[in-house]
């Protein structure tokens, strides 16, 4: 059975990333590489033939009238959008496999509306492939163990007292989840158990199957595109954010915080983005620095915080997002989007796998994080560049 069942079984945020970079970027060239930030229990190298075959697999989808139809009914999914999937096939020539030794390497390279899309379908082939090797049915009945455990976390947490605002948290574990099939039981188990705090899942297919809701705005490669956009540097963010805000007018409104620093994107993030952007999504650094940090910055520019969200999405547990939760909740919004510790809590290591832009228009990239390790670039004299030009100060040796 091959590994992707659909098209639409990849994050919403593709889709609207891919909607705007069409309308406003169709000639874009890119290039994304794949990259695990950690060490896995055997050479990744030994799948490359069954990665090759998925991506054939891949290769030959088309999205199905049902599908097109789901899509047409999000109504910030604009009609030639859709039109244009009616289509769209991944091009095999655009992407590359092999092996160095025992490392995995694998380029998607060609006009960035053809390759971007690749990313989300490589990490969770590449994900269920390497756990296929472990033993199966004892890994689902601890992930099954470990799910029953955080719904009873969570109805423990119900007995708090309540906070102003109310604890919600959804699925973003598509990239590195277990499997297809353990995916689909964690978001129905979470949708029929606790419907109450379970809003959404960034995973659209399962969003459709369930009919619960789709969750996504924009990723990293959306604002480091704009590097390369032919703006001057130092308003690539300003010039993303207010595409966006063309784009989407009023919807999809959470605006991503640390492709060069918070502190640089709360410079860019004057009255104007702050009205207009329902809230923020964290992704790097200390989330309780972070979020005072814009609630100081709301309150700077006299903006209600009741009225606005933030989104926690970095490496989260329901213990962390509750804490979180504790600390921000009776003075703005919140929500928690769980990747890897909801869908692939197996009792095995998880791998901690990415696949990340690298150059746009022949012109390298970067995202300076506030978390050291996830800084990305190929090119340390751009990072350094980076650096100078948005006073983000290099890490301590």
């Amino acid at each position: 059975m091959p590994i992707v069942r659909s098209l639409l079984e990849t994050d919403l945020y593709k889709f609207t990333m891919w909607q705007a970079l069409l309308h406003g970027h169709p000639g874009a060239q890119a290039e994304y590489e794949f990259a695990c930030r950690n060490t896995p229990s055997y050479p990744l190298a030994e799948l490359v033939d069954d990665i090759d075959r998925e991506l054939d697999h891949l290769c030959s989808l088309g999205f199905g009238e049902d599908e097109l139809a789901y899509l047409r009914g999000l109504r910030f999914m604009k009609s030639d959008f859709v039109d244009f999937l009616t289509v769209f096939r991944f091009q095999r020539k655009f992407i590359r496999v092999h092996a160095e030794g025992e490392k995995l390497v694998i380029r998607a390279i060609g006009p960035q509306v053809h390759v971007m899309g690749f990313e989300i379908y490589v990490l969770y082939i590449v994900n269920e492939l390497y756990f296929r090797r472990f033993d199966h049915q004892a890994a689902m009945e601890e992930g099954r163990k470990r799910l029953q455990e955080k719904i009873a976390l969570l109805r423990e947490f119900e007995r708090e007292p309540q906070r102003r605002h109310s604890f919600s948290f959804f699925d973003f574990g598509l990239r590195r989840r277990f499997s297809g099939e353990w995916h689909d039981e964690v978001v129905e188990t979470l949708a029929r158990e606790v419907p109450q705090h379970f809003k959404g899942t960034s995973n659209v297919w399962l969003a459709k199957k369930h009919g619960i809701v789709p969750i996504g705005t924009m990723a990293h490669e959306y604002l480091q595109s704009f590097q390369a956009f032919g703006v001057r540097l130092r308003d690539f963010q300003k010039a993303a954010l207010e595409d966006w805000v063309q784009e989407y007018r009023g919807d999809l409104g959470t605006a991503l915080t640390d492709v060069v620093g918070m502190d640089a994107f709360l410079r860019d993030f004057d009255l104007y983005f702050a009205k207009l952007f329902d809230g923020l999504r964290h992704d790097s650094g200390d989330p309780v620095e972070w979020g005072e940090k814009a609630l100081t910055h709301y309150a700077k520019l006299r903006i209600d915080a009741h009225t606005k969200r933030l989104v926690f999405s970095d490496a989260l547990t329901l213990p962390k997002a509750f804490s979180l939760y504790r600390h921000f909740a009776d003075r703005i919004q919140t929500g928690f989007g769980i990747g890897t510790n909801l869908t692939n809590d197996m009792g095995i290591p998880a791998l901690n796998i990415v696949m990340k832009l690298l150059s746009c228009n022949g012109q390298t990239v970067a995202k300076l994080s506030d978390s050291p390790g996830k800084t990305i670039t190929r090119d340390e004299t751009f990072l350094a560049y980076l650096r100078q030009v948005f006073n983000h100060p290099a890490p301590a040796a």
